[in-house]
C-alpha cells in the first residue's frame, strides 16, 4: 500500500474538527496515553465540553465543533491525560443510578460501594420508618441512595470534613431527600454526643478508610494523587479507622440492628477476626460484590 500523498495528508489536516473527528481522535490519543477507558473517557469530556448528554455526542456527530468547545475539551484532555480523574474534570459521578456531585474534597463513588447500599436496603426493607446512620458520608453517596430508594428511611450523615458534609448536603437536595438526611460534622460517632442521649440506629453502614497506611504510595497516580488522603488512610494495616468504628456501632446499635462496612477484598479474614473479637456481634457471610470478590461484612446487635 503506498503512503499518503502530501496532499491526502495537507487535506486531512485542514479537515473541519466534527465532533465525531474530535471524539475519535481523542480516544486513540488517550488509548496510547494509557488510559484505561479512552473511549468513555473522550465521550464523557466531549460531552461535558459541549454542555450535553453522552449520548447525544453521537447524535451530533457530523456537526463542527466550535473553537470555544474545542478550546475547553483541549484543557480537559490535558488535564486527563496528567492523570486528574473524569468524574473530578465533569464534576459528577453516577452511583446506583443517580448522579452525584462530586470534588477533590471527597472520594469518587465507586461501583464496589454499591453492594453495601444493596444490602442496606434488604435489611431495611422489612422496616417502615428504619433509623440509619452513615459514618464518613464524603459525597453522601451511601446516605442518599439509601434514603431515595426506601421512602420511609431517616438517615444520619457525619463526616470530619465541612467540605464533604457541604457537597453531601448539595447532593441530598439535588435529590430531593434534604428532609430526611441529617448530615453531622466531626469524627466518627463524636457528632452524635453521649450514646444514651443520642438515641439508637436500625442501621450504622460505612465506607471506612481502609488502604494501609503502607501502600498509599503504590495507589495509582489517580487516587494517590487527587482524591482526599483521608478518605483513604487507614493506618497501619488498615484497621485504625476500622476498629474504632466496630467497637463505636455497638452503642449506637438498636437490639437486632446490623452493622454493614464496606472492607478491602484482601482484608476479609483479618477484618471478620477483629469483629468477632470485639465481642457481642453475630457476624454473618461475607456478601460479594459485582466482581466475585469480598466486600461488605454484615453483623447484627442481638442487645
Amino acid at each position: 500500500m503506498a503512503p499518503p500523498t502530501t496532499d491526502a495528508v495537507r487535506e486531512r489536516a485542514q479537515a473541519p474538527w466534527t465532533i465525531g473527528r474530535l471524539l475519535d481522535w481523542t480516544a486513540k490519543y488517550l488509548q496510547e496515553k494509557g488510559s484505561e477507558f479512552p473511549r468513555l473517557d473522550a465521550e464523557v469530556l466531549l460531552a461535558h465540553a459541549l454542555g450535553c448528554k453522552r449520548i447525544e455526542v453521537y447524535t451530533r456527530y457530523e456537526e463542527e465543533a466550535p473553537e470555544d468547545v474545542r478550546q475547553r475539551f483541549k484543557e480537559l484532555v490535558r488535564r486527563r491525560v496528567e492523570g486528574c480523574p473524569v468524574a473530578y474534570l465533569v464534576g459528577r459521578k453516577e452511583f446506583y443510578s443517580l448522579e452525584f456531585e462530586v470534588g477533590p474534597a471527597v472520594l469518587i463513588p465507586r461501583p464496589d460501594t454499591e453492594t453495601l447500599v444493596l444490602e442496606a436496603l434488604r435489611l431495611a426493607r422489612p422496616l417502615a420508618a428504619p433509623e440509619v446512620l452513615d459514618v464518613g458520608t464524603g459525597s453522601g453517596a451511601i446516605a442518599v441512595a439509601v434514603a431515595v430508594r426506601h421512602q420511609g428511611a431517616r438517615v444520619t450523615a457525619i463526616d470530619i470534613s465541612p467540605e464533604a458534609s457541604a457537597v453531601a448536603g448539595r447532593n441530598a437536595a439535588r435529590h430531593g431527600v434534604a428532609d430526611r438526611v441529617r448530615l453531622l460534622q466531626g469524627d466518627l460517632f463524636a457528632p452524635l454526643g453521649p450514646a444514651v442521649a443520642s438515641g439508637r440506629f436500625d442501621l450504622v453502614l460505612s465506607n471506612p478508610p481502609y488502604i494501609p497506611r503502607e501502600e498509599l504510595p503504590r495507589l495509582e497516580p489517580g487516587v494517590r494523587d487527587y482524591e482526599p488522603l483521608g478518605a483513604l488512610d487507614g493506618g497501619p494495616g488498615g484497621f485504625e479507622v476500622y476498629d474504632r468504628l466496630v467497637r463505636g456501632a455497638r452503642e449506637r446499635l438498636k437490639p437486632g440492628g446490623h452493622l454493614v462496612v464496606e472492607i478491602g477484598s484482601p482484608q476479609e479474614a483479618e477484618a471478620r477476626r477483629r469483629l468477632e473479637a470485639c465481642g457481642g456481634y453475630e457476624v454473618g457471610p461475607t456478601v460479594k460484590d459485582g466482581s466475585g470478590h469480598p466486600r461488605v461484612l454484615v453483623a447484627r446487635w442481638p442487645g
